[in-house]
């Protein structure tokens, strides 16, 4: 081999050599890169999992620093005596804001007029048969729907609380108005229990609503029957008749031929729909006559009855006078049986067409029973604001 093939192959070997050299630096950097990562790794994760055991410790910290305050509390509390909150209360200021606001066209949902329903149900429960009421009281009778006359009534003779109201039935059907009318009825009484008394006429029932326009009218409103159902259940509940001052029987409708007492109507089965025949029948339906006795009704449901039934059923159960709605009546009342039935009518223009007065009947303490006229009130009609329970 010559010199310059000699100098030639050093020079390869120390080039391999250098290359052998500089791959084993690039592998040692891999590798001490690859454990620097792991070590960060680890190191990251331990430092995840001591914050994490420090927030178990201070959580647990905390934890008891509330059980020592609740404990606390409970000292105080015990100590304080507070009061309960009182949850009627809430609703009450809710029916309040309802009631007063009462200036829009509106209607409730189904599931207000479901709790409301169901709350009236727990006082109309409570209330019995037969209500006993004392002067001084406003007496209405059917108002069908008419809605603003419901309105002027209250605005020209006082509203609730201010006033006590005695009702004797016929809220729904013939009037556009219906569901209007009976809300705010039902949102009232169960807002002030003891200031106004909801009576049931021969109209608070499935089979009458059905034909006379409640049900449609429910129908139109909500687009199914759900509130039609959820009133005339609860239609179920409401009372006969009242006792005004021990002297006064109010009732909607006229006497029976099963009912010589008013223990009687005390003993009745309310709760179902008012049947084509029978007591509870006859209370709804009855219509004081010029003849004697009882005698069968042009309507088909419930009778007829004289004077002389009158003044055996005031004499045996100590009163001095009835006090019904049922019949339209031109004027707006009238007087039957030597003045001891009076019929109180409160749907002026009646349908809109019959162009007849209306009444309400006032009762003071000590003072004789006074009847007031009124028309038809021309002012747009005030809607119901949603109740938010």
């Amino acid at each position: 081999m010559s010199h310059k093939s000699k100098k030639k192959e050093k020079k390869r070997n120390k080039k391999k050599e250098a290359n052998q050299e500089s791959d084993r630096k690039k592998e040692k950097n891999k590798k001490e890169s690859k454990t620097k990562t792991k070590t960060k790794t680890k190191t990251k994760q331990t430092k995840n999992n001591k914050p994490i055991e420090n927030n178990r410790k201070k959580s647990k910290s905390r934890s008891n620093s509330n059980n020592n305050s609740k404990s606390n509390n409970k000292i105080k509390n015990k100590n304080n005596k507070p009061k309960k909150v009182d949850l009627h209360k809430n609703i009450h200021y809710a029916l309040d804001q309802q009631i007063e606001e009462v200036q829009n066209y509106g209607i409730l949902l189904e599931n207000e007029i479901y709790q409301l329903c169901e709350k009236a149900k727990e006082i109309f429960l409570k209330e019995g048969n037969v209500v006993n009421i004392a002067a001084p009281i406003i007496i209405v009778g059917d108002t069908h729907g008419q809605y603003p006359d419901l309105l002027h009534i209250f605005s020209k003779h006082g509203s609730v609380p201010d006033k006590k109201y005695l009702f004797l039935g016929d809220y729904v059907d013939r009037g556009s108005f219906s569901v209007e009318t009976i809300t705010l009825l039902i949102a009232t009484k169960v807002r002030y229990p003891d200031r106004i008394t909801l009576l049931r006429g021969n109209h608070e029932s499935q089979q009458t609503t059905r034909v006379y326009g409640f049900y449609n009218e429910c129908l139109e409103r909500y687009g199914n029957i759900t509130v039609w159902r959820i009133f005339t259940d609860l239609f179920e509940y409401l009372p006969i008749a009242g006792i005004i001052n021990n002297s006064i029987l109010a009732i909607h409708g006229g006497l029976s031929p099963d009912i010589a007492k008013i223990d009687d109507i005390r003993s009745l089965d309310r709760f179902k729909d008012i049947p084509f025949f029978g007591p509870l029948c006859d209370l709804m339906w009855s219509d004081p006559d010029e003849r004697d006795g009882f005698n069968q009704s042009f309507r088909g449901a419930g009778y007829t009855f004289g004077e002389n039934i009158t003044k055996t059923f005031l004499k045996i159960n100590k009163l001095s006078l009835i006090v019904r709605a049922h019949q339209l009546i031109q004027e707006g009342f009238n007087l039957n049986h030597s003045e001891q039935v009076v019929t109180i009518f409160s749907a002026p223009n009646y349908c809109g067409t019959i162009n007849n007065l209306g009444s309400i009947m006032k009762i003071e303490n000590q003072s004789e029973p006074e009847i007031i006229q009124f028309e038809e009130t021309r002012e747009h009609p005030k809607k119901m604001l949603k109740i938010v329970w």
